[in-house]
């Protein structure tokens, strides 16, 4: 029973892998847009995080925070967990699955992961800026470099 659980298990992680096929990132209304469709997948690494309300706080040092978007699929490193679920950008609206599957390791920098997961999670405006993204919300601000 339990080697059918672990199975089951595994099969839904890695339904949740980047580069599925599935739902695609959808645009609308390109004329007014910063961001384009072609311009956001790949994979983006954290620089910076600001809760509403509070000061800007840089990733911290020696731990991996990423975000891959791959054909509507998305990705997350938090330092030692990963994260998988499903993304659209509709205009500047960008929406990360609320509900993301996720190892729950206990990682050192576990307060910063549970402050990013909660700005990511949701619905965000997106603005691109070099090689730059940022993800803005009621929640906070996420800043990515490419």
């Amino acid at each position: 029973m339990k080697v059918i659980s672990l199975l089951i298990s595994l099969a839904f992680a890695a339904s949740f892998a980047p580069g599925c096929s599935g739902s695609t990132a959808t645009l609308t209304s390109p004329s007014s847009l910063d961001v384009t469709a072609p311009q956001l997948p790949g994979t983006w690494n954290l620089v910076s995080l600001r809760p509403a309300g509070q000061a800007e706080q840089a990733k911290p040092s020696g731990a991996s925070y990423t975000l891959t978007l791959i054909d509507g699929r998305l990705s997350t490193r938090a330092d030692c967990n990963t994260c998988g679920g499903t993304y659209t950008l509709n205009g500047q609206t960008f929406m990360a699955a609320p509900l993301m599957a996720c190892t729950k390791a206990a990682c050192p920098t576990m307060a910063f992961e549970n402050t990013y997961m909660k700005l990511l999670s949701g619905e965000s405006t997106v603005s691109l800026s070099g090689g730059n993204v940022e993800l803005t919300s009621p929640r906070g601000v996420l800043r990515f470099t490419r």
